[in-house]
């Protein structure tokens, strides 16, 4: 029986210590009559809050591929019983308001109507959406029904016909939550910012600032305005709250007249993100509201606040509920047991509880009492489940088996009832045969006896790489925190890629969401992630193509590969600019440092001195003129000596002639 109570608190864990894979669950409108919850296999169970039993089961055709993303409950259907002949008017139908269709949001993007009443599947609501659907709320009158999913789309069903009324754009990302105003005219939508639409017009009534991360809780918690001053239009003076993935806290928002409520007016400070939340409105203006808030870590806050107005510091839950078994045996320890939803009653004055796991989970009804700031409530669950199992089996006939045979029964709730054999008078006899010097041989000695030596293996820390994946597997199959870390801190590459090499198919995806988690933390763990994320991708690609619901299942690792990378640019801006002032401010650290120093000269070089080069200067140009005024005088010397050769030619010329002339 240890082994069974072991199983079940290893199975609770992983239901919500897994953050992101916490599975869907709802309690009936009006009056938490009834619980409807996913489980890991992809069935929808439907349980009797009062007596926990098991009311309606459905394992829709397409469960593992299409599995279930939301779950939302209708209005409650009027049912009349009376008298099947014709009625006297003294004789007046009994009424009674009974839960019929819960609306089922898929992976694929369909929505599945299933009738608790008739117990089978009504209508399926096809062609709306391509991709996950995050939400779904109904209207009202139970007319229409409101979706949103990945495919940033807002989709109006009719309920009746099945078809889509009306479908437009959201926001630019995907539409994480939505919620209906309480006269169904409006509509609150959130994917990261919260906006309010006319459902008439579906025009955009008002935006608000909303959260950094992804909405995932979303609710009016407010029928009434506060205060009375101007006249009543049905939203104006309204308050709802908003939550969001990895985010510590609740936001309060309201509808103001003058266009001035893009901030909270208060928040309620939380230990994790928030899971489920369940709000008891107030009837008049001087009682507080209730609120119960569900942590990813399994605690329960309780707050209690009269709303009106801002607030400007955020407000402690006034009380805290946890849940852990005793640890009175020597055996066992003391282990808290997760609280996976919470709803008020409709006198306000209870609530119940949902703890335990998925697959059988335990539903109690306790009373509220916010006057102690921490209440710790001790269950022992191997108690309570095996009471459950041993009323399901009271139905069942014992086989008659021999002493001498073992009967071995699966650890699963429902099947985990020993079978206490019948002894008979042959198996008495047998046993008085027997004498006390047989004994059954120890593992030891067994394996001595096959020639094995025990003694030479030793444990050398980590076993090597052909056991790395077997250790993964047992890890993420049991969520066990200690040998994930053994395993995924290792760093060389090789041992990395032969232990994804020989990691099972059906690991792979379970693998993925542990780094998606782990990349979240510490940027050293990121870095570290990264290698193992590589190595996943590139040799399981093949089998990772094949999936038809791949993209809800890296949805979240998606989101975060995306932005990151929006702030690489932003970083790296930053990183230069700071570069740029580090090396401005060290540059004139330097020149400081410089002009402090002497600045006497090691070397000098003196050349020769200006009026030496001048009277150079002017001797040359001396030099030069005299030699110009030379040239000129022997031109002028040789022209005078060549005339003197003329005249004397002329005047021997004339004297011949003049002796010719005498002689004739």
């Amino acid at each position: 029986m240890r082994n069974t109570n072991t199983w079940l608190l290893v199975a609770m864990a992983s239901d919500v210590d897994a953050r992101g894979l916490m599975f869907p669950c709802a309690f009936s409108s009006k009056r938490p009559d009834f619980l409807a919850l996913s489980s890991p296999d992809g069935r929808i169970r439907v349980w009797d809050s009062h007596s926990g039993s098991l009311r309606h089961e459905y394992v829709p055709s397409a469960h593992l591929s299409a599995s279930c993303t939301c779950l939302a409950w209708g209005p409650n259907r009027v049912d009349k019983e009376g008298p099947q002949r014709k009625k006297r008017k003294s004789e007046a139908a009994v009424s009674t308001e009974q839960p019929d269709l819960l609306a089922i949001g898929t992976a694929v993007g369909s929505i599945l109507l299933y009738s608790t009443v008739k117990g089978e599947l009504q209508s399926r609501l096809d062609g709306g959406h391509d991709s996950r659907v995050n939400c779904i709320r109904w209207h009202q009158d139970g007319t229409y029904l409101y979706s949103c999913a990945d495919d940033k789309h807002i989709v109006e069903w009719e309920t009746q016909t099945g078809k889509v009324k009306c479908k437009w754009k959201g926001d630019k990302g995907s539409v994480s939550c939505i919620c209906t105003s309480p006269d169904g005219k409006m509509l609150l939508t959130a994917g990261r910012t919260i906006k309010l639409w006319d459902l008439e017009t579906k025009n955009m009534y008002r935006q608000f600032t909303g959260h950094s991360s992804a909405v995932s809780v979303l609710m009016f918690a407010t029928v009434q305005p506060s205060s009375e001053s101007h006249p009543f239009d049905g939203i104006t003076g309204l308050y709802f709250l908003s939550g969001a993935t990895d985010d510590r806290l609740l936001s309060v928002w309201q509808v103001r007249a003058d266009g001035k409520d893009r901030n909270a007016v208060l928040s309620f400070t939380l230990h994790d993100e928030p899971a489920y939340v369940d709000i008891a409105l107030s009837e008049s203006k001087d009682e507080p509201v209730k609120l119960a808030v569900v942590c990813r870590n399994g605690q329960l806050h309780l707050f209690e606040h009269i709303l009106n107005g801002f607030c400007r510091k955020p407000l402690a839950p006034n009380s805290t509920i946890q849940i852990a078994t005793s640890g009175k045996d020597e055996q066992s320890v003391a282990v808290p047991v997760p609280i996976l939803a919470a709803a008020f009653c409709p006198d306000g004055q209870s609530l119940m509880l949902v703890y335990g796991s998925t697959l059988h989970p335990i539903i109690e009804s306790l009373a509220l009492n916010t006057n102690e700031k921490h209440i710790c409530l001790v269950r022992d669950i191997q108690k309570s489940v095996t009471l459950l199992t041993e009323q399901a089996v009271t139905k069942i006939r014992t086989p008659i088996v021999p002493s001498g045979t073992k009967v071995l029964v699966p650890g699963v709730p429902g099947h985990s009832a020993a079978i206490k054999p019948l002894t008979t008078d042959k198996g008495k006899r047998s046993d008085k045969r027997k004498t006390d010097t047989e004994k059954e041989l120890s593992i030891e000695e067994r394996l001595c006896a096959i020639d094995l030596d025990v003694m030479k293996v030793k444990s050398k820390g980590l076993p090597k790489t052909d056991s790395h994946a077997v250790l993964l597997v047992q890890g993420l199959e049991s969520n066990d925190s200690d040998i994930l870390n053994k395993v995924l801190q290792t760093k060389k590459d090789g041992p990395i890629k032969n232990t994804v090499s020989r990691l099972p198919v059906h690991a792979v995806i379970p693998l993925l969401h542990e780094l998606t988690k782990r990349m979240l933390g510490h940027p050293n763990s990121a870095l570290l992630m990264v290698r193992w994320l590589k190595a996943v991708l590139t040799l399981h690609s093949s089998y990772l193509s094949t999936l038809p619901d791949l993209i809800p299942q890296l949805g979240m690792l998606y989101q975060l590969m995306e932005s990151r990378v929006k702030t690489l640019q932003k970083l790296t801006r930053l990183h230069g600019k700071l570069y740029l002032l580090i090396a401005q401010v060290s540059s004139s650290e330097k020149m400081q440092n410089m002009g402090d120093a002497s600045q006497t000269a090691k070397l000098v070089y003196e050349e020769e001195s200006s009026s030496e080069e001048g009277s150079e200067d002017m001797v040359a140009d001396e030099s030069d003129e005299n030699w110009e005024e030379e040239e000129e005088e022997e031109k002028e010397y040789v022209e005078q000596s060549d005339e003197p050769d003329t005249s004397e030619q002329q005047v021997n010329g004339d004297s011949d002639m003049n002796s010719d002339s005498e002689e004739e």
